[in-house]
């Protein structure tokens, strides 16, 4: 049971350590390119992801195990601002999938507490998956105007001597 819940917990580690190099990625270019509020999503979203992190993390070292810190993918360096959100989504649908396979296959093996931290990582990936869903849709209702919207208020708030 524990070495089985230790090995879903590390996936977890490995999954959501791919995701903070790649939202991170994406916060860059989006403030590089004049996105605040696109730059401020994708950086947030990683810190979220931090804490999930430290919640598997946490589980590991009480099941006894160790915390392998290697993340499950390389960057993939993308830069516009549509495939950024798209392959956000994706992120976020893929890992609701699996933590909701892994929380049943703890349940299958008696480990409560390890489901309830997959459960609650469904949660706030569900969470995620709507928020970029959200932007998706703005990007397909507004167009490029959306875009050209957040650039505009960077570059008044510049020129009142903020950043």
């Amino acid at each position: 049971m524990r070495d089985k819940s230790i090995e879903l917990l590390n996936g977890v580690v490995a999954d959501e350590l791919s995701a903070i190099h790649q939202y991170m990625y994406f916060h860059f270019h989006c403030d590089d390119q004049g996105y605040d509020l696109l730059a401020a999503l994708f950086k947030k979203t990683s810190i979220d992801e931090m804490m999930h992190v430290e919640a598997a993390a946490e589980r590991i070292l009480f099941l006894g195990g160790d915390v392998e810190m290697k993340p499950a993918h390389e960057v993939e360096k993308v830069t516009d601002v549509r495939k950024m959100l798209e392959m956000a989504r994706k992120m976020e649908e893929d890992s609701i999938q699996e933590y909701n396979e892994w929380a049943n296959i703890a349940s299958q093996n008696n480990d409560a507490a390890t489901r309830k931290v997959f459960e609650d990582l469904v949660a706030e990936e569900e969470r995620h998956f709507d928020q970029y869903d959200q932007e998706i849709d703005n990007l397909d209702r507004f167009g490029e105007n959306y875009l050209v919207l957040q650039s505009i208020e960077r570059s008044k708030v510049i020129s009142r001597g903020g950043e």
